[in-house]
């Protein structure tokens, strides 16, 4: 949903957009889809990188081990640690940053935000910062890495897309890879809230 509103965002400024999706072993492989969807809707590059031999790393997160039960509740609880897949932006951003140089663009996007700062060390400020600052010695053209949403909560962001018309109901948010949302997970939870708080209906199917 952030990555969704944040492509939108840049479309909006009428910037050229290339998007990477990563396949890391995750449960929730619906989103892989629901990206290509998106991006060819729009008709958009969308690069599908498959990270591969990453689960002995990843072993132990919610995210990507079938033997760890996703947490319910709120991000807040302590339960909610399980879902930290270890230094997956880092991957991710080094990744982006490698297709930049190829294709002689010269920054990358990546959808932190402000709710993500308590528990995910990899989309706080400072993870940030230290990122670009390598990416602007990494090659003989400097990258910019940006978070544009860095200090939106979730509930600005979708306000942010409201403005823009877009249609959350491509998106897939939810911890588990079912049909439906679970609308219990930490995912779930947040995002079912930052819709309430703008006074509008998330038109995500959920299993209740």
């Amino acid at each position: 949903m952030d990555s969704f509103t944040l492509l939108h965002h840049a479309l909006d400024q009428a910037y050229y957009v290339d998007c990477i999706t990563f396949d890391y072993g995750q449960r929730h492989i619906k989103e892989i889809e629901c990206a290509r969807l998106i991006c060819k809707e729009n008709n958009l590059t969308n690069l599908s990188i498959e990270i591969a031999n990453v689960e002995s790393i990843f072993a132990k997160s919610a995210l990507t081990s079938n033997d760890i039960e996703i947490p319910y509740g709120s991000y807040q609880a302590e339960s909610m640690q399980t879902t930290i897949v270890p230094n997956r932006n880092m991957l991710f951003i080094s990744h982006a940053i490698a297709y930049a140089i190829s294709q002689n663009i010269d920054r990358v996007w990546y959808g932190a935000h402000a709710g993500d700062h308590f528990i995910y060390p990899d989309c706080r400020p400072e993870f940030l910062s230290a990122m670009n600052e390598v990416a602007q010695t990494c090659h003989t053209f400097p990258i910019s890495v940006e978070a544009p949403f860095l200090n939106f909560t979730k509930a600005e962001i979708i306000k942010k897309g409201l403005e823009l018309g877009i249609d959350y109901s491509k998106t897939w948010t939810c911890y588990e890879g079912q049909e439906r949302a679970c609308g219990q997970c930490g995912s779930c939870n947040e995002r079912l809230e930052a819709f309430a708080i703008n006074n509008s209906t998330d038109p995500l199917l959920y299993k209740n």
